[in-house]
C-alpha cells in the first residue's frame, strides 16, 4: 500500500485559483507598466485594474515590482518544458536549440504582438533595480530547474572512453552557460530595435550565442 497521502481535490483547485489569480494581477500590471510606465503605476492602479481589492494585492504581492513575477516565470519555464520536450535522442545542444525554437519563435511560445511586451518589461528591468531583482531570482529559479532537465537527460555523466573517464560539464554548470546564452540574447535584443523573427531576432541570436559555445564540452 502506498504512503502517499492523495492532494484533497478542494486543495488542488484552491492552489491553481490562486495561480490563475496570480497570473491575472502580472497580466494586469505588465499592461499598465507596458502603458504608463513603472514610476506611474502604483499598486492600488494593478488591483484597480484586475478586478481585485489592494488588501488582495498584497495578499499575493509585497511590491508592485514582484507582480509580473509570474510572467517572468512562464516564459522561463516555457524555455525549460520545451528542452524537455525535446526528443530522447538529441545532444545537449539540439536539446536546448529546440528549446529555443519553441520558446523565442513568435506565434509558437509568445505571439509576435507580445514580444514588443516583452521587450517593454525587459527595458524596465534594466533601468529599475527591484524589477531586476524579480527578473534575476526568476533566472535563477529557471537555471535550477534547466540542470534537473539536463541531469534527467544524462547530461553530466561521466563516459569511459579507451579507459579513461571523459566528463561532461555538470548540470548546474552546463544549465548556468545555457541560460546565460539565451538570457543575454534577451536582453541585448530588448535594448535595441530588432525584429521578432529573422536576423536579429531573440531566437536567432539566443541560437548564434549556443552556437558560439559548439566547443563546450555539453555532455560526455
Amino acid at each position: 500500500m502506498s504512503s502517499t497521502t492523495p492532494t484533497p481535490p478542494q486543495a488542488t483547485l484552491t492552489e491553481r485559483r490562486k495561480a490563475e489569480t496570480r497570473m491575472e494581477i502580472a497580466r494586469a500590471a505588465a499592461g499598465l507598466f507596458v502603458r504608463h510606465g513603472l514610476r506611474a503605476t502604483r499598486a492600488e492602479d494593478i488591483a484597480q485594474a484586475a478586478g481585485i481589492a489592494p488588501r488582495t494585492f498584497y495578499r499575493y504581492f509585497a511590491t508592485k515590482e514582484e507582480a509580473v513575477a509570474p510572467l517572468y516565470a512562464a516564459g522561463a519555464q516555457r524555455w525549460v518544458e520545451a528542452v524537455r520536450a525535446a526528443p530522447a535522442d538529441a545532444s545537449a545542444l539540439r536539446a536546448l536549440e529546440h528549446g529555443v525554437r519553441h520558446t523565442l519563435t513568435p506565434g509558437v511560445g509568445v505571439s509576435a504582438s507580445s514580444w514588443e511586451w516583452v521587450r517593454t518589461l525587459l527595458r524596465l528591468a534594466e533601468a529599475n533595480p527591484s524589477l531586476r531583482r524579480v527578473w534575476a531570482e526568476v533566472c535563477q529559479a529557471s537555471e535550477r530547474t534547466l540542470g534537473e532537465v539536463l541531469a534527467e537527460r544524462g547530461i553530466g555523466t561521466v563516459a569511459s572512453q579507451g579507459g579513461d573517464n571523459v566528463a561532461a560539464a555538470e548540470p548546474r554548470f552546463t544549465a548556468a552557460v545555457a541560460s546565460a546564452a539565451v538570457r543575454t540574447a534577451l536582453e541585448g535584443w530588448a535594448e535595441g530595435d530588432g525584429p521578432v523573427e529573422g536576423p536579429g531576432s531573440p531566437a536567432e541570436l539566443a541560437l548564434r550565442n549556443l552556437g558560439a559555445l559548439r566547443d563546450f564540452p555539453w555532455e560526455a
